[in-house]
């Protein structure tokens, strides 16, 4: 099982230099490290670093330059142990700091490394998010890796959102983020106008050595907690991104022209003149991309994947280009989007609005009748869309072959039906998560919630931007191998999955009565497609969904492509939402240069905004998750007393956890409300077994269950056991 995946890993990495990097010489020592009292022979290393993806050659090559310079020593056995006496002195590891609520922290090094973890006392004030420098300890009797911070790189953030606590002196401001673990003092002259128990922005001015506290300064007022605008720009801000543009970025945007003149068509392929459309969420302002039709001469159909030219507009070095930077992203809460550019040009200048006309960049195929891409067409191009498309608007026409252009949209989603077969046929995932959405009144609270359907119209337009992203790619890739020349692109990436949550969720799914079929990438994927089809429409659906995506590596922006193994594509790229991801963007800029022959791009200064971009996307669904949480909870607050179906979602020493089978709101029942007994938490198995009375619960049961509490600041919902309604087998 695990040499399957190494050995799709070692095909993937071919060309990776098999020499060993700093990187991977980091590894192998810090294992050392961790096991400084043991002497290991070179095949027990090998097969310990070969399941950690690295290569035999890069391992050994490792090996020796340590011992080289002195921080392995090796007997007469040809085994090696770390160095103590000659390694006094262990290089820092650079990290991002993880805070937990206790206050302790891991630091985490890259993707493949085990953690460091960090007790609160050496911290050195380091807070969540920080890039710092690591030191690690030697310890003999050590679980786990151990360390201590020794130097804050970088702030993730200087802003930070709380409430203010006044007092006749001075003041205190206290994060909403409980993993900061800090309060910031605010001197009497930096309060500026706030009153006590405001919710305030406050910038963080200096953090003295010796103080328990940062001092900070007062720089917003939100206003009461409590309020849904407040609320929603706190968790924005507690993420790290700006409510605001800053007015240069304004000023710049002042100077873009909404019309199109006759210079801007200069180089640009028109398509006009051909059938072109939007298809949309019904709410949606920022239309980015559009799809033309057309019926070819010969009976093949050429399909455009028009995209809008962001880059036209946005220029490198620009205020509005520094400040796309820095958000990366565009940012959907539950009620409200933040941009990533200000929405004069994400709304109006850069929007493929209907009977309008628009500049884009595209993805041209001929296509014929079996879904076979027979040519393609990268460049700029402009369009006159005739025609805005809601997704229910789109779908009623598939459903029933009336309306506007129902030839064209029928035999769009035919041939995206066999464009979704032959991914799937090649070893794509088919995830069908549940997106909670909410129904609200006038002042924001939450009236109804409910789950979006995905069907067949957003299936059309998902399987030809997937297209469009990989065939970029697979250009990119041509002429890397057309020129010799090693090309820096922009790539989308998603690694093999781990085996270690593999398994734990096969554990989960036999559980529930399912079972997945580990014997190679390719299976793993084909049985996973068969588990969801299974249990399509049933109660345990949205939770093994969810614990599938849980087992499955990260995607990631980097600049080393291995392929994106969830939708089984050897090269991809995020191409078609420039409006909402810098990515895109830097694609567009980047294909151009290539278009043009011009392969000089700097890959290590894409390298890192590329990471940067996949930092902020991390914490932009970290804020969209807290503010469905929010209203989640907002939403139970007038349900207390009232009995719910659940499932049980998850399963720790304290309780278990219950996703509500009506709204998909998850609660938690304390394990002391059980019936009496004398449970024993049973990790392997996410179950709590009672030794008394044979009682035993876990994860996807389901039960009845009584809302006792609805906590806004603590943001948990509280439940009560009613009866257990089955037992899954």
């Amino acid at each position: 099982m695990y040499a399957y995946l190494c050995q799709l890993m070692a095909k993937r990495k071919k060309k990776v230099k098999a020499y060993a990097t700093d990187v991977v010489m980091q590894k192998v020592l810090r294992y050392f490290i961790s096991n400084h009292q043991k002497w290991m022979p070179y095949q027990v290393l090998i097969d310990h670093f070969t399941k950690k993806k690295m290569l035999k050659e890069q391992i050994v090559d490792a090996i020796d330059r340590l011992e080289q310079q002195g921080k392995l020593e090796k007997n007469k056995a040809k085994q090696f142990k770390f160095n103590q006496e000659k390694s006094k002195k262990v290089k820092p590891l650079t990290g991002v700091v993880d805070m937990s609520k206790s206050g302790n922290a891991y630091v985490i090094i890259d993707t493949q490394s085990k953690d460091i973890y960090v007790k609160a006392a050496n911290l050195n004030r380091a807070l969540d998010g920080d890039t710092v420098e690591v030191e690690l300890f030697l310890k003999r009797k050590s679980s786990k890796q151990e360390g201590k911070i020794v130097k804050v790189i970088k702030r993730s953030q200087t802003e930070f959102v709380g409430v203010i606590k006044i007092n006749k002196q001075y003041a205190f401001v206290i994060p909403d983020n409980p993993a900061l673990q800090v309060d910031f003092f605010i001197p009497p002259n930096y309060i500026n106008k706030a009153k006590n128990k405001d919710k305030v922005i406050v910038q963080m001015m200096e953090w003295e050595e010796r103080k328990k506290s940062p001092t900070g300064k007062v720089i917003q007022i939100l206003g009461k907690p409590g309020l849904n605008d407040v609320e929603m720009q706190s968790i924005l801000v507690a993420k790290g991104f700006p409510l605001v543009f800053p007015k240069a970025v304004i000023n710049e945007t002042k100077q873009l022209s909404e019309t199109v003149s006759e210079k801007d068509l200069k180089g640009r392929r028109d398509f006009r003149e051909i059938t072109t459309f939007t298809i949309d969420p019904e709410d949606a302002k920022d239309f980015d991309d559009a799809i033309s039709f057309e019926t070819l001469d010969n009976g093949n159909f050429e399909v455009g994947v028009h995209i809008a030219d962001v880059s036209h507009y946005v220029k490198p070095g620009s205020a509005l280009d520094e400040e796309a930077i820095k958000r990366a992203t565009s940012v959907y809460l539950v009620d409200r989007v933040l941009p990533m550019l200000p929405e004069q040009i994400s709304n109006v200048i850069c929007s493929l609005r209907p009977k309008e006309t628009k500049l884009c960049y595209a993805a041209v195929f001929e296509i014929n009748s079996q879904g076979e891409v027979l040519k393609n067409w990268f460049g700029r191009t402009v369009i006159h869309s005739d025609r805005r498309f809601t997704y229910e608007e789109a779908q009623s026409i598939i459903e029933t072959g009336e309306g506007d252009y129902a030839h064209e949209i029928a035999t769009l989603n035919r041939l995206a039906e066999l464009l979704r077969k032959q991914r799937f046929n090649n070893g794509a995932i088919s995830f069908e998560t549940e997106e909670v959405k909410f129904k609200f009144d006038e002042d924001g609270k939450p009236i109804s919630v409910y789950t979006k359907e995905r069907k067949a119209a957003h299936m059309l337009v998902e399987d030809f931007m997937l297209l469009a992203n990989r065939s970029v790619a697979e250009f990119i890739h041509q002429k890397k191998q057309q020129s010799k020349a090693n090309i820096p692109f922009v790539y989308r990436v998603h690694d093999v999955p781990d085996m270690e949550r593999l398994i734990t969720f096969n554990f989960y799914a036999e559980s529930m009565g399912q079972q997945l079929d580990l014997s190679s990438p390719k299976s793993i994927a084909h049985s996973l497609n068969r588990l969801m089809e299974s249990v399509k429409g049933q109660p345990m659906q949205h939770l093994l969904s969810y614990m599938a995506v849980r087992s499955m590596s990260k995607a990631i922006y980097t600049t080393d492509n291995i392929g994106h193994y969830g939708l089984a594509f050897e090269h991809y790229t995020h191409f078609t939402s420039p409006i909402r991801r810098y990515p895109d963007v830097l694609a567009h800029r980047n294909l151009t240069k290539v278009l043009k022959g011009n392969y000089n791009i700097r890959k290590g200064e894409l390298e890192k905004t590329l990471v940067h971009c996949s930092n902020q996307e991390r914490k932009a669904v970290k804020a969209e998750r807290a503010a469905t949480k929010y209203k989640q909870v907002e939403f139970m607050l007038d349900k207390i007393g009232q009995t719910f179906e659940g499932m049980v979602s998850g399963v720790k020493h304290y309780g278990l956890f219950v996703e509500l089978t009506e709204n998909k709101c998850e609660g938690l029942i304390p394990i002391e409300t059980l019936p009496y007994d004398q449970y024993v938490y049973k990790e392997a198995k996410q179950a709590i077994v009672g030794l008394l009375n044979d009682s035993l619960y876990k994860i996807g049961d389901v039960l009845q269950v009584k809302i006792t509490r609805a906590d806004m600041e603590k943001q948990t919902i509280d439940m009560a056991l009613v009866q257990k309604a089955s037992e899954t087998k």
